[in-house]
């Protein structure tokens, strides 16, 4: 009877703590859309920024850019090393140990340290200046370990007897892991991609010290330019433009709810293949 009360007594404080959760998430979405929907105006789309329309095009421009680019750079990356140590190290490889410790300690770090890495290393040493590829560079070393350490866990989550399927079948061992194992864990990996987009979409300190803060459409990937989120932290400090910032807020929040769903939709297409 007493198992029974703590099953019961558990389960209440799950349910809890997932209306808490979810309340708590639904007056953060509620509040800013409250606060940013009313000042939504075409001026703040406009193609060129000023100090009168605080445009957030450019904003937008750079942000998906950025995205793009850096994920362009840490995907292949992330996934080649997971697939590496999950499918072709030997178990118990020392080097597979000092790989995990090393992700799992860059994960830790916190951005403002990765910003003062690449202003020292993309911005100074390289001469790349305040750019969008400075900035797309360091997002990508940021994003690394979380894509990296997602695609393993995925990798990891295939069974066993997938793969010794295909072997008795006569594949060998990049077909199986090509064809077998990486389509399977692809719901995985882009579960880890879909967080790396929303570290990338709301990093702030890291690119203020590498892409600047220039609010204007890039001409090319050495140009500086600001994001979405250094453009609404930029308009909150200066305290002249709060409500223009709650705005940007909400087109922040539409265009990472448009990549989750457009990332979960593929992922779905792609396991019923």
């Amino acid at each position: 009877m007493s198992g029974r009360k703590t099953s019961i007594l558990l389960r209440i404080l799950v349910f809890l703590a997932a209306a808490v959760t979810f309340g708590m998430l639904l007056f953060l979405v509620g509040y800013i859309l409250v606060k940013g929907v009313p000042y939504l105006s075409p001026s703040l789309f406009s193609f060129e920024y000023n100090s009168d329309n605080v445009s957030m095009f450019p904003a937008v421009v750079n942000t998906v850019i950025m995205t793009l680019l850096s994920l362009l750079i840490a995907i292949p990356l992330g996934i080649s090393t997971a697939i590496y140590l999950n499918e072709y190290a030997k178990r118990g490889n020392k080097l597979v140990g000092i790989i995990g410790v090393t992700a799992e300690t860059l994960a830790g770090i916190p951005s403002i340290v990765y910003g003062l890495f690449g202003l020292l290393f993309f911005v100074t040493w390289l001469g790349w200046g305040y750019s969008i590829l400075a900035g797309s560079a360091t997002l990508a070393i940021m994003i690394l370990p979380l894509i990296m350490r997602t695609a393993e866990e995925a990798l990891k989550s295939v069974p066993d007897s997938f793969r010794e399927a295909s072997f008795g079948l006569g594949a060998g061992k990049f077909r199986t892991v090509s064809k077998i194992v990486l389509p399977a864990a692809v719901p995985g990996i882009l579960a880890g991609v879909i967080l790396s987009v929303g570290r990338i979409v709301g990093e702030t300190a890291a690119l203020i010290y590498t892409a600047g803060t220039i609010a204007a459409l890039p001409g090319n990937l050495m140009s500086s330019g600001r994001t979405l989120s250094v453009h609404m932290y930029l308009l909150s400090s200066e305290g002249f433009h709060t409500n223009e910032a709650y705005a940007t807020a909400v087109v922040l929040l539409l265009i990472v709810f448009g990549i989750n769903t457009l990332s979960g939709g593929i992922a779905k297409r792609i396991s019923k293949t």
